[in-house]
């Protein structure tokens, strides 16, 4: 790798081999060099010119041929780098140097370059999507009936399970999977549409064809003819349909689509890495730690969660993205104009590479994601005598006692605890002045069964248990040869 220039830190440091070739120059016009190879293929099928055997076979050995330093030299010419890419096919594939893009406009490569990579860039993330959702899923199961504090304002509230606090995370991540399946299956293909989307060019092609015999299309019908066409590229590119009309380009809004769903995962992704580091600072809970890594290079006992902020940071990238594409969404004129192409250029890569990249984060923590019960247990024992003064209450007048003099008692006592707890930073000893007050003796014996943590934790386990079955394990069943087929995440830096 240079040094000697900027690199950006999606390729060049966090993100993974198989999605830095997705949106690699390689991948690209090996993509074009595809396209270009169906068109002749199903031109050549219609009958439509004089494309020969040998014109074909050249294209299919030279797919992967690119001179790039010839590339390089003809745009810098050209100033057009599909030119300048269809020249330089036609050194390597001479007899099919000038049937090359016949037809065609630079957008049916481009666009439909893009859609191929957009499609296989969802694919990649699909299944780490799923391995990531999996990996919690195990982590809900084994901590289902984990008592801890539950928190709404960050304040103390009833206790959950730390099981079940993860089947919120799961949820949240299930819909994006729904989001993401959504999106790479309702992608077409923009097809053969020419330069306006009319098919113009093509039409003049037919119209110079009418003595040939076609086998599936009546004769004297160009429109069938390059309704065919237009399908049998699609079909030849891996595509079920291509889009009904478009202009030069598909049309923009399609990219919100696809960048909408990806932004919506970086929110989730934030919301997790955030819980997670809240209760690092807790001591609860925490992401991995090696062995010898450093937390801070002046505090040696500091174990940042690294993994979790750098979560935060990409994340916030990510979810910007979707804005980009309503921009320019909403900015094409007419048929299009080329203030979209410089920002895809980056929105689409960026998109992936970073959700990608988060998913690995997120895998990572997942696989080595540490709890400490003892720490949730002392929380708990900290707050838990408050929330049970409506179960003394309770047992109280299941004793004979009458319930707003309990009430009044039990509210005494309370805020005596809370003033050790807050003004002298003491334990709280609510239960020890509950144990000392002869009013309460008649339910002394019953305390510690009053303040098992477990009932107060609902169904939460069955939620867990429930949740699981019925909502993950369905959305997992397609992507069961994924999971099987599992390896760690590992942080490269």
């Amino acid at each position: 790798m240079s040094h000697s220039k900027y690199q950006s830190p999606l390729t060049s440091r966090y993100a993974s081999e198989e999605m830095a070739h997705n949106f690699s120059e390689d991948k690209r016009y090996i993509t074009w060099r595809k396209l270009w190879l169906n068109l002749a293929i199903a031109e050549k099928q219609l009958g439509l010119t004089d494309i020969t055997d040998q014109a074909i076979e050249e294209m299919k050995a030279n797919l992967d041929n690119i001179d790039y330093g010839v590339a390089a030299a003809e745009e810098k010419k050209r100033r057009h780098d599909v030119m300048a890419h269809v020249h330089t096919f036609g050194l390597v594939a001479p007899a099919a140097a000038p049937i090359i893009h016949l037809g065609a406009t630079s957008c049916y490569v481009t666009d439909n370059g893009d859609l191929i990579i957009i499609r296989d860039g969802y694919d990649i993330v699909l299944k780490k999507l799923a391995r990531v959702i999996d990996i919690l899923s195990k982590f809900a199961a084994q901590y289902r009936d984990l008592p801890t504090l539950g928190f709404t304002h960050f304040q103390p509230a009833q206790l959950v399970t730390v099981g079940k606090r993860a089947t919120l995370w799961i949820q949240e991540l299930l819909w994006d999977l729904r989001n993401f399946e959504r999106a790479r299956n309702d992608l077409k293909f923009r097809g053969v549409k020419g330069t306006t989307g009319t098919q113009a060019s093509f039409m003049a092609l037919f119209n110079g064809d009418h003595d040939k015999e076609f086998s599936t299309l009546t004769r004297d019908d160009p429109n069938a003819q390059i309704e065919r066409l237009d399908e049998l590229v699609t079909e030849l590119s891996g595509f079920s349909e291509p889009y009904p009309v478009c202009g030069q380009t598909y049309s923009r809004k399609i990219d919100i689509d696809v960048l909408q769903p990806l932004s919506g995962f970086g929110a989730t992704v934030h919301k997790i890495a955030t819980d997670i580091r809240l209760l690092a600072n807790l001591k609860e809970i925490e992401e991995p730690f090696e062995k010898d890594q450093i937390g801070s290079s002046a505090m040696a006992y500091k174990r940042n969660p690294m993994r979790c902020e750098r979560a935060c940071s990409l994340s916030r990238h990510l979810m910007t993205l979707a804005n980009n594409a309503l921009q320019t969404s909403a900015v094409q004129w007419f048929e299009r104009t080329l203030d979209d192409s410089a920002n895809r250029r980056i929105s689409l890569p960026e998109a992936f590479l970073t959700t990608d990249i988060l998913l690995t984060l997120l895998q990572n923590i997942f696989e080595g994601m540490v709890v400490y019960p003892k720490v949730i247990e002392s929380r708990i024992n900290q707050e838990l005598p408050f929330m049970a003064t409506e179960n003394i209450i309770m047992a109280m007048v299941k004793k004979g006692g009458d319930r707003q003099v309990c009430h009044e008692e039990i509210r005494v006592l309370s805020h005596q605890a809370a003033r050790v707890v807050k003004m002298e930073g003491g334990q709280n000893d609510l239960i020890e002045r509950v144990k000392n007050t002869e009013y309460f003796k008649p339910i002394w014996g019953e305390l510690d069964s009053l303040l098992d943590p477990s009932t107060f934790i609902g169904r939460a386990p069955q939620q867990v248990d429930s949740f699981l079955e019925k909502h993950v394990k369905p959305a997992l069943a397609p992507y069961g040869g994924d999971l099987k087929a599992y390896a760690k995440a590992e942080l490269s830096v």
